[in-house]
């Protein structure tokens, strides 16, 4: 039975992904669990990006497995993607409907009921500071007011999923506390985030574990105590640049 609390919200097994002779991504065991937030960390150019945009079933594995909510994507891709929500680094709007028209348009995509569609909308556009904007077209937006709109349109469905790639690039620190808090009560109710961050005080405070990618492999994985080990004293900062050190480099 796919929904059940006893299902992982995302469950990925070998993934792998070359763009020609360059791997992006290598052999990655990765898992969200219910009630957590997954903080997904990396240089540029580690395989963060390519990873969510395969889990988000915009892009093609070469190999390996992804279930999202008991559902695999490979034999299950409309179900699995109703499962999951995704704010990409760069969403796509369109420009020329209202906040509103745009949100009606994504319910309808999921078969949210137009009733339902709408309390939901209201309710975040609100949150968000949005209401007073939401009948004005897209393209007038800010980044940070896109952003926002981005990730309300991600949740409308009530996905048990939501992965997130760069979400707090373009908002102000009131607009990310409302996403860092958004995101702490959707992994409160049961559900899983994954979010890929280069801010990685932000991920010290809000993420449950941090996995590190580099080169495209996973280089470490645990809770922020467990990645500290005895130096009590370390950021989480320290730690990702001892990690992610080229060889040769001074420490």
């Amino acid at each position: 039975m796919h929904g059940s609390s006893e299902e992982l919200p995302l469950v990925v097994r070998g993934l792998a992904r070359r763009y020609g002779s360059k791997v992006a991504v290598e052999s990655l065991e990765l898992e969200v669990r219910p009630g957590e937030i997954l903080g997904f960390l990396g240089p540029n150019g580690a395989g963060k990006t390519t990873t969510l945009r395969m889990c988000a079933g915009l892009l093609e594995p070469d190999s390996g497995e992804i279930r999202v909510d008991g559902c695999l994507l490979g034999r299950e891709p409309l179900e699995a993607r109703r499962k999951l929500g995704f704010v990409p680094d760069d969403p796509f709007l369109y420009e020329r409907l209202s906040a509103r028209e745009f949100l009606d348009f994504i319910g309808a995509i999921y078969d949210v009921p137009a009733a339902l569609t709408h309390e939901r909308s209201e309710r975040l556009l609100e949150r968000f500071e949005l209401a007073d904007a939401g009948d004005t077209l897209i393209e007038t937006y800010s980044l940070g007011m896109r952003q926002k709109v981005s990730v309300i349109a991600a949740t409308l469905h009530h996905p048990r999923l939501l992965m997130l790639d760069e979400p707090l690039g373009g908002l102000d620190p009131h607009g990310a506390r409302m996403l860092k808090d958004l995101l702490r009560e959707h992994a409160d109710g049961g559900g899983g985030v994954l979010v890929s961050t280069h801010l990685l005080d932000v991920a010290e405070r809000l993420c449950d574990r941090v996995v590190i990618l580099h080169r495209g492999r996973k280089l470490a994985e645990g809770r922020f105590s467990e990645l500290r080990g005895v130096r009590h004293d370390a950021t989480l900062e320290d730690v990702f640049l001892e990690l992610t050190r080229q060889p040769g480099t001074p420490a």
